[in-house]
């Protein structure tokens, strides 16, 4: 008795010493910031994202979406910084967020600087240009613009994407030169490429599949190590005779630094029901995406050895490494 007594005198202090963890609770809406303007890549995975969250009711409060678009992510990394310990804000990373730290000396934080929540998916690369292009293949495209150097064009993202690593991977290997032109959205990229104003796009399935398929635009390259089941007619890169090192996108969900391991905890939790749903699967398959879920200590090795292999290849690139 006298045991019992005690030990629940030792509850009671612990409990008001607050020593006893409690789970984290949503007490309003949740902020996911993305670096991408309105209709740009991350922007629309975290649509994707708000509303499966809100049909499979694994939230009890609305996500909402906050553009913080400028200096290739590194805006929306000084913002998520500066929200040390908020609790209610998330926000999701590209494989060009790491690419933005490495290359821009006015980058005040690395994604190393924020909270590693979950990584979520994997992306490949295609190439792809009009139907009545004159180009058939990836190599068609670099003989000719070893013809005409600096005169054909791609629309791309921002600077540090992984489609304009790529363009640079392989213009070192082959000698090749064509423009790169920064189009903000994904939208405006489809657009000005089916309107003449652009010669090519590397890009992810997703965002050419419907234009291929209702005979508008013809891939022309896969930039994956094996062709694509979506296109097994496409041959890769490699096997057209250009040999580089295969990027692969990545996205995930980083927070602000300072916040509690209950609220990452959390995260954990409502991230790995999501990419168990019906919904979700569906969401992949049909965006030519392969899940690749890593927890928060996973995230963090993960992101470390992405930095490292990304500081390799612009190097290789010939790009101009700060970091």
């Amino acid at each position: 008795m006298k045991y019992m007594t005690c030990l629940f005198a030792l509850f009671a202090v612990m409990a008001t010493s607050g020593s006893v963890v409690r789970a984290f609770e949503l007490t309003r809406s949740v902020n996911v910031v993305v670096h991408s303007a309105p209709g740009g890549g991350s922007d629309l995975f975290a649509r994707a994202i708000a509303d499966m969250m809100q049909k499979e009711n694994l939230l009890p409060r609305l996500m909402q979406v906050v553009n913080k678009t400028g200096g290739s992510g590194a805006v929306a990394m000084a913002y998520l910084a500066g929200k040390k310990g908020e609790t209610h804000t998330i926000g999701l990373f590209t494989t060009a967020v790491i690419v933005a730290s490495l290359t821009q000396k006015e980058a005040q934080h690395t994604i190393r600087d924020l909270t590693p929540v979950v990584h979520l998916v994997l992306e490949p690369s295609i190439a792809a240009v009009t139907a009545d292009s004159p180009y058939k293949t990836m190599k068609d495209f670099v003989e000719a613009a070893k013809k005409n150097p600096g005169q054909l064009k791609q629309a791309g993202g921002v600077v540090t994407s992984v489609d304009n690593m790529f363009r640079l991977l392989i213009q070192k290997a082959t000698g090749a030169q064509w423009a790169y032109i920064n189009l903000p959205s994904g939208s405006e990229r489809v657009a000005n490429l089916l309107g003449g104003h652009m010669d090519l796009m590397l890009e992810n399935p997703d965002k050419v599949s419907e234009y291929v398929r209702a005979g508008k635009m013809r891939i022309i390259a896969s930039l994956t190590e094996k062709r694509l089941s979506a296109f097994p007619d496409v041959p890769t890169i490699k096997e057209q005779g250009i040999v580089i090192p295969i990027l692969t996108q990545s996205r995930g969900v980083i927070a602000p630094p300072g916040i509690p391991s209950e609220v990452v905890a959390y995260w954990e939790n409502i991230f790995a029901r999501l990419v168990k749903t019906t919904r979700w699967k569906k969401y992949v398959d049909e965006n030519q995406q392969e899940t690749a879920y890593l927890k928060s200590r996973e995230l963090a090795d993960f992101l470390d050895e992405q930095t490292n292999l990304l500081r390799g290849i612009l190097k290789e690139a010939g790009v101009k490494v700060v970091r």
